[in-house]
């Protein structure tokens, strides 16, 4: 694809312009453009700080997407539930949900690809079916679509608070408030853009609830209530109110006692409206068996 743009205005960088501009495609991505010369300004290829001027002429040429092939893997994935509309799948600490640049297998994706017969089309090759998405290390509940009309309406479920998606988590300290909501923006970190925090700066609104279920003195098992679905959202929020999750390697802290890898968060519970019948189901699994074995540790010692 190729872009050509005469700039209108007076001392813009040329990737926060572009970005601008072309909004489905990442900062990250791209710098890596520019860095590879892909960027033009007055024939002449510029670093991503170059400052445009009136009358500058770009040219931005996005190479053609490399064709991918998701090989369906034959790996263990527990479905809950399955009909010919959707699936509700119970995943793993440590499972990616969908492939991702130099992480092309041991998917749920690719488990998903040998395990059903059909996944819709609407998030393309790489994501064939995923309505919604829980961290690597989180377990728990994801809802998938079949088809491109259930995949619609689930998202569009979802976007509207319609769906009903419960978390439990073990966080360090006492949580003060039996129960309360925290109604914080959250946004790419400024000073590291591999992480989110909670920032005024080109954040997007989310809200999450919780609700204390059982405390241990310096550490708290609580229940959250998803309003919003921002990327890494209770991690973050939680972590900004000073009580980060237990075994979080990116959020938490760094005295892990249990030496956990992966935080003890848990899509414990789902509910939504089916697609096709209308019907409102509801489904609940089980703590994995490492999140059990501390908490049975933490009550032992009350």
């Amino acid at each position: 694809m190729k872009i050509d743009i005469e700039f209108k205005g007076e001392g813009m960088r040329i990737d926060l312009f572009l970005k601008e501009r072309c909004k489905d495609i990442s900062r990250s991505y791209l710098h890596k453009l520019i860095k590879n010369n892909n960027v033009y300004v007055n024939g002449k290829c510029r670093k991503k700080n170059y400052i445009l001027s009136e009358g500058d002429h770009i040219v931005f040429e996005v190479p053609e997407p490399e064709e991918l092939k998701i090989e369906a893997e034959d790996i263990p994935l527990e479905i809950v539930y399955e009909d010919n509309c959707l699936a509700v799948i119970n995943k793993p600490r440590g499972m990616v949900v969908h492939p991702a640049p130099g992480n092309y297998t041991g998917t749920m994706v690719n488990a998903l690809m040998y395990k059903l017969d059909n996944l819709s089309s609407i998030n393309g090759v790489i994501r064939p079916g995923i309505v919604h998405r829980i961290d690597k290390d989180t377990t728990g509940l994801l809802v998938v679509a079949k088809d491109d009309k259930s995949h619609k309406v689930l998202s569009e479920e979802i976007k509207n608070r319609k769906t009903g998606r419960f978390y439990v988590a073990l966080v360090h300290g006492n949580v003060k408030d039996d129960e309360g909501v925290i109604e914080l923006p959250i946004g790419r970190d400024p000073k590291n853009r591999k992480k989110m925090a909670v920032t005024e700066k080109n954040s997007k609104y989310a809200l999450t609830r919780f609700r204390v279920l059982r405390r241990f003195g310096n550490y708290t098992y609580i229940e959250l209530i998803l309003e919003t679905g921002r990327t890494h959202q209770i991690r973050v929020h939680m972590t900004y109110k000073g009580y980060p999750i237990v075994g979080d390697e990116v959020y938490g802290r760094r005295d892990n006692e249990f030496k956990m890898k992966g935080q003890l968060l848990h899509a414990k519970r789902i509910s939504f409206i089916h697609p096709e019948t209308g019907e409102l189901l509801e489904f609940e699994v089980e703590l994995p068996e490492d999140f059990r074995k501390i908490l049975n540790i933490l009550e032992g010692r009350l």
